[in-house]
Order: C-alpha cells, then structure tokens, then sequence
C-alpha cells in the first residue's frame, strides 16, 4: 500500500462509469493540524483568504511610510497630511474587524459562563435528583413495609371476623366450665367410692380369708377325727379272729 506525504490529505470517493465502480483519490493541501494553524494564522493576522497582502503588513507599511515622510524636511506637509489620512483609515479598516472580533469573544465569553452556569445548574438538578431518587427509594421500602402491615393485619381482621361474637364466645366457655366443675365433681365422688370399695373389697378379702382358714382347720380337725376313729374300729376288729384261728382244722 502507497503511503500519503506528509501534509497532504486524501478523500476517496466513488463514481459509475459505463457500469463499472471506479475510486476516485482526492488530494488537498493541508492537514486538520496545518488547517488549524493556518485558521489561527488568518485570524491573528486578520487574513480571510489565501492572496493579498494581509492588512497588519499593510498597516505597517503605511505607518513605515508615514514616518519616514515626517523625517524628511518641513515641505511635505501635504504629503504627511495625506499618508495620515491614509494611516487613519487603515487603521479604521483594522480595527473594525478587531471590534467585531472582540464584540464575538465577549459574546463567546458570555456563552461560555452562560454554559458553565447550565452545567452547574445541571450538575446541582443531578445531585438533588439523585438525593430525591434515594429518597423515594427509602419512601418505596417504607410503602412495601406498610403495604405488608396493612395486608397482614387485614388478614388478622379477616380471621377475626370468621370467630363468632365475643359474648356467643363467653357462653360456650362458661357452658365449659360448668361442664368441667361438673366432671370434677362427678371426678372426685367416683373417686371417693372407689376408695371406700377398695377399703371394702380389702375387708371382704380379709373376711374370705380369715372363713378359708378356719374351714381348712374345721376340716383337718375332722380328718384327725375320722383317722382315730377308724383306728380304733380296726383294732377291735382284729381282736376277736385271732381268738378263733386256734379252732381251725387241718384237712391233713
């Protein structure tokens, strides 16, 4: 790829020709950088175009001129009165557009103080709008909580208001409580006669036990009776064979 000399710039563009796409290069002069000079240049020197004398020269010469016809001898007073003349409008003609270059820098003065006025304006609006949206954000949580408030308690009261009336209420717990003195009342009187059956129930026991031992001893003294007597039968019984057997005759 080709490169480009120093202080010259190219543009391309793009044109049709017999169907076909040609790029065309384009050259300037100068720069953006040598632009810039060359626009401060002009204005410095007060030169709007790139020909002529620029008026700071002429003014210079004209003022060069006017001196050295002063310096000469007293007959040229005509001479001096017109490059004075001549010295004054050049000097009207340059400063008018110092005038109206100044009358556009205090217009640009004035702007620019006009401009930094709005940027602190705006910067002041930015910071007081960010305070307000941090604000609103802490109003926002502060809404949500309440918000979670009122929907909690409206849920209370909801619930509330399905339980019956206070006094309907008070009924039933007093009905309750009559019932539970009922019940331990009724509680403490079976327990009474529980006790006094135990305690009766232990006598009946003793008394069954007290008749059981007594039989057994009316009955093993019966036994006692029964087994002395018998006794007694059999050796009475035995007494009269044995005085008999000496009677007794041997088939032999």
């Amino acid at each position: 790829m080709a490169t480009e000399p120093a202080g010259v710039r190219s543009g391309t563009k793009v044109k049709k020709v017999a169907g076909k796409r040609e790029e065309v290069t384009g050259h300037f002069a100068f720069g953006p950088a040598e632009d810039d000079a060359i626009i401060r240049q002009r204005l410095l020197t007060r030169t709007t175009t790139t020909r002529g004398e620029p008026p700071l020269k002429k003014l210079l010469k004209k003022f060069v001129a006017f001196v050295a016809e002063v310096d000469k001898s007293s007959d040229n007073v005509v001479e001096c009165e017109k490059l004075y003349k001549s010295l004054l409008q050049e000097l009207s003609t340059f400063e008018l557009p110092l005038l109206k270059t100044r009358a556009v820098i205090d217009a640009n003065k004035r702007e620019q103080q006009s401009f930094k006025d709005l940027q602190q304006q705006l910067d002041q609006q930015t910071i007081q709008t960010r305070n307000d949206i941090e604000d609103l954000k802490i109003q926002l949580e502060q809404s949500k909580i309440e918000r979670q408030h009122k929907e909690e308690c409206e849920a209370i009261r909801r619930l509330i208001a399905a339980q019956p009336p206070r006094s309907e209420t008070q009924n039933v717990i007093t009905e309750l409580e009559k019932e539970i003195a009922t019940l331990e009342a009724e509680n403490m009187t079976a327990t009474r006669t529980l006790e006094l059956r135990k305690k009766q129930f232990a006598l009946l026991l003793h008394a069954v036990d007290s008749l059981q031992t007594t039989l057994e001893d009316e009955q093993q003294s019966s036994a006692i009776e029964q087994d002395t007597s018998s006794s007694g039968a059999f050796v009475s019984m035995e007494a009269p064979v044995a005085a008999a057997e000496p009677m007794a005759v041997d088939p032999v």
